[in-house]
């Protein structure tokens, strides 16, 4: 990267202008971006990844600003719905500046598991099966000779008891630890469970059942630290500007736009770092809460898996299910305060892969690889993982002060303008008045650019009038 990703007014730009600021950062050309324009994803392309297509189905993508991620300038690339996601993304990268988002990335382990039902003696079973877990790695590695020469392949076998009797009997499941290096995993981890699932049921004396890995990665994980002082965290009129800047037309004044577009209300920076860490108590008691507060983790951590092609449903699988682990559903961040500032912490799960899948033919999966600069399956979940805990600060710290209504409804109303009808900067129009009332519903919508258009109308109808008026006569 030739620059940093700290572009202020990134979002005031026209999309040929922010394409512009990415190519020159990253050293391309702005033709790079043609792999996610509008039908770069062709018809024979789609026809070959999945099954019944009858078309393609478009997403935004947008890139986050201002992210450090261990010590690197990164644009994070997101493919989401939802207002407001990429911008409280780019807003807490940016509290987070200069030391950004620390990472610890795990071994990228993931785990098989091999069923064994109708097993005797269950206690027996198990015994054959650990004496012969050496000897089953070795069989499995001998099926992945070059993902093993490349320092990965199967680790570990391990056995559980999970039945002594029942309806199957006595149940064991024989988990199969396989390092898949930069890929994913899914399919290779299935293939090896499959391959060795007879041998092990009749080591174990039982009957084969279910092949398949887990998406509880729980020794595939990703750890996201930073620190944010109190300066950053604070909220007040010099430091809180409005999600929208009125354009030229809008009088914020004029009573019949209703409260001004000014934000109230201030918050000092230890006030702040207080309730966002009050917040984060509240997710550790009580898990009603803690499932909002994880969901706000996961509205950055699969904007990013589904720009860059991956399994984002596995991954929320696994999150939840680690959420879990100890007995109750808890948040996946935490957030502490420390002297002058905040320091959170997420640790989750998260299998990545940067081969493989969609990557082999999804050309804005790759541009979206190759923007953020990620090129290894661990630099990937570093980067998912501090968005993950950016989306979670900037929910926190929008529910500890404002609330979380106002910044996102800002931004839902441009969604509204459009589709009352609205273009071009008239779509701007529409957006701050409904941002400023309050009332941002689809109604209000069509009565504001109505009565936009009609000005306008009347405007020009008087400028044509003044321009076909009769010349005085001379006296």
């Amino acid at each position: 990267m030739t620059r940093g990703s700290r572009i202020p007014g990134f979002y005031r730009l026209r999309v040929e202008e922010r394409r512009a600021r990415l190519a020159e950062a990253l050293g391309r050309a702005p033709e790079t971006f043609a792999a996610v324009d509008p039908g770069a994803l062709a018809l024979d392309v789609a026809d070959g990844m999945i099954e019944n297509v009858v078309g393609t189905y478009a997403l935004p993508f947008a890139v986050a600003v201002n992210f450090v991620v261990d010590g690197t300038e990164v644009f994070v690339p997101m493919c989401v719905e939802e207002p407001s996601i990429v911008a409280a993304a780019s807003n807490a990268a940016r509290m987070a500046r200069p030391d950004g988002f620390t990472c610890e990335v795990s071994p990228p382990v993931m785990i098989g598991q091999i069923q064994i039902t109708n097993v005797a003696d269950v206690d027996a079973g198990a015994a054959a099966l650990r004496a012969a877990a050496d000897g089953l790695v070795a069989e499995a590695r001998a099926l992945v000779p070059r993902l093993a020469e490349r320092g990965g392949g199967p680790r570990a076998l391990d056995v559980r008891t999970l039945a002594r009797d029942g309806v199957d009997g006595g149940v064991l499941v024989a988990h199969l630890h396989v390092d898949c290096r930069d890929a994913m995993g899914a399919n290779l981890v299935n293939t090896l469970c499959e391959a060795l699932a007879d041998r092990a049921a009749a080591i174990a004396g039982g009957r084969a059942g279910l092949r398949i890995l887990s998406n509880l990665t729980d020794e595939r994980t990703v750890t996201v630290r930073c620190r944010i002082d109190d300066a950053q965290l604070a909220v007040g009129g010099a430091k809180r500007r409005p999600p929208y800047h009125a354009p030229a037309g809008f009088d914020p004044g004029d009573p019949s736009s209703g409260r001004s577009n000014e934000a109230g209300g201030e918050a000092s920076g230890p006030e702040v770092r207080a309730a966002i860490a009050a917040a984060s108590r509240f997710a550790e008691l009580d898990p009603y809460r803690a499932a909002t507060h994880n969901k706000g983790i996961m509205n950055g951590v699969d904007a990013v898996l589904v720009a860059t092609g991956q399994d984002w449903r596995a991954v929320e699988a696994g999150a939840h299910a680690y959420a879990s682990l100890r007995g109750s559903y808890r948040p996946l961040a935490v957030w502490r305060e420390v002297p002058h500032g905040l320091e959170g912490e997420l640790a989750m799960p998260l299998s990545v892969g940067t081969v493989g899948g969609a990557l082999h033919v999804h050309q804005g999966a790759r541009l979206a690889l190759e923007l953020a600069g990620v090129t290894c399956a661990d630099r990937l979940a570093a980067v998912a993982g501090a968005a993950g805990l950016a989306t979670n600060l900037a929910a926190l710290r929008a529910l500890a002060t404002e609330g979380i209504q106002r910044g996102h409804m800002a931004l839902h109303a441009r969604g509204l303008a459009r589709a009352a009808g609205a273009t071009g900067e008239l779509v701007e129009l529409v957006a701050a008045e409904l941002a400023a009332t309050g009332d941002v519903k689809a109604e209000r919508a069509r009565e504001v650019l109505a009565r936009l258009v009609g000005r306008r109308q009347d405007a020009a109808l008087a400028a044509k009038l003044q321009a076909v008026q009769p010349a005085e006569e001379p006296r």
